[in-house]
């Protein structure tokens, strides 16, 4: 038998590779520090592995996950975490010598992790991108801005001075109406580095492509228009529909042409309101948040980088339904619960009893959830379990 390492932590992501690669008769092999990862509970897993927690020693998770790596049966590793993402470009070569990647090479992973070279790379294929600069170089505060970490994530040669055994990743985001300015020094202290300051843009919807490159060449690209994030003031798709426009492609290829890009990238992009422009927002090399909502529309990427790692490019026709919606049911529950945790100047909160109406509906209009599964219903209730606090 063949088979798949996946290291992953509770990641709907690690889910979806699991029922997928398995489905084709591939052994999947769930790496991970967490106990009870759901993943692991799925039917369809084939073995789980304790491995070191990569938030305490990244060297010593690097270490383990080689060593899984170097079975005769593992083809491949797919790159579900940030963390994950970071290793197989950093430590390529280690990676590469005993299975098969298709990751980019570290270079071209800090094009896109580092959001200021990001943004120049897109300003030379012409994308559009919000106005951007580092914070200490920001001295007018007239317009509506946010506050972000300059870096997807804090490792060592990403972000100067990092220790090779650390990695973090900095989510938080300020937003500042007009006029006010940030706190730099708070900030900076917060993120452990300078962070930059885009322009606001108002978007009328926000969009994800999901893309698998070879040296260049497209395999394959997905589109989802993202209806819900996990908070009502964005972050990551807890309710998308699978579409399919071709300004939006346009805009993905000539960023990724300019990048002369390699292996998996999520990119994100918001519909400016008045422009009508798909502004570029991050790009994330590796699988995304909403891949179950991929797959259920028939973009099965799972597939397609194994296909990519084993030689079998010419295997790969990427076709999908549009129209497909699906949900993550612990993002909804997350997406509620911001509208009485989180407090934005730029975003108007939602009514709560409108907004859980609105949820409903959508739930049972389309009953496609990431985890919940008649066949497979495990996993869905481990994140349950996991949930009580008496199981923590």
């Amino acid at each position: 038998m063949t088979a798949a390492l996946i290291p992953t932590g509770h990641e709907a992501h690690g889910y979806t590779c699991v029922r997928s690669l398995s489905r084709q008769g591939i052994d999947t092999i769930i790496a991970s520090e967490k106990p009870k990862v759901l993943a692991g509970t799925s039917r369809y897993c084939t073995e789980s592995v304790s491995v070191s927690d990569p938030r305490t020693d990244l060297l010593a998770y690097r270490d383990d996950l080689l060593e899984i790596a170097r079975r005769p049966t593992v083809q491949t590793v797919i790159p579900i975490r940030p963390a994950g993402a970071y290793l197989l470009s950093r430590y390529r070569d280690q990676f590469e010598a005993v299975t098969n990647l298709v990751t980019p090479p570290f270079e071209q992973f800090c094009d896109v992790v580092d959001r200021v070279r990001l943004v120049e790379a897109a300003e030379n294929a012409g994308v559009p991108v919000p106005a951007t600069a580092t914070l200490d170089d920001v001295d007018e505060w007239s317009d509506e801005q946010i506050v972000k970490s300059r870096y997807n994530v804090l490792a060592e040669r990403v972000l100067p001075r990092r220790d090779a055994t650390e990695i973090a990743v900095e989510k938080s985001l300020t937003h500042l109406p007009a006029g006010e300015s940030a706190d730099g020094a708070a900030l900076s202290e917060t993120m452990a580095h300078e962070p930059i300051v885009q322009e606001y843009i108002p978007p009328t919807a926000e969009y994800m492509i999901g893309a698998l490159y070879d040296h260049g060449e497209p395999l394959a690209l997905f589109q989802h228009r993202q209806i819900r994030g996990d908070t009502y003031a964005g972050g990551g798709g807890v309710y998308r529909e699978s579409a399919a426009i071709p300004e939006l492609e346009s805009v993905a290829r000539a960023l990724l042409d300019e990048l002369d890009w390699h292996g998996l990238a999520c990119i994100e992009y918001m519909r400016h309101e008045e422009t009508g422009e798909f502004v570029l927002t991050e790009i994330n090399p590796r699988m995304w948040q909403s891949l179950p909502s991929t797959v259920r529309a028939g973009a099965d990427f799972p597939l397609y980088y194994w296909r990519a790692a084993t030689g079998q490019q010419d295997r790969i026709d990427c076709d999908y339904e549009l129209g497909v919606g699906t949900h993550s049911l612990h993002g909804e529950l997350r997406h509620l619960l911001s509208i009485f945790r989180t407090d934005s100047p730029l975003v108007a909160t939602p009514p709560a009893t409108q907004r859980a109406r609105e949820i409903l509906t959508s739930c049972l209009r389309e009953p496609n959830f990431d985890y919940l599964s008649l066949d497979d219903p495990w996993p869905f209730l481990q994140g349950i379990r996991n949930k009580l606090p008496w199981h923590r």
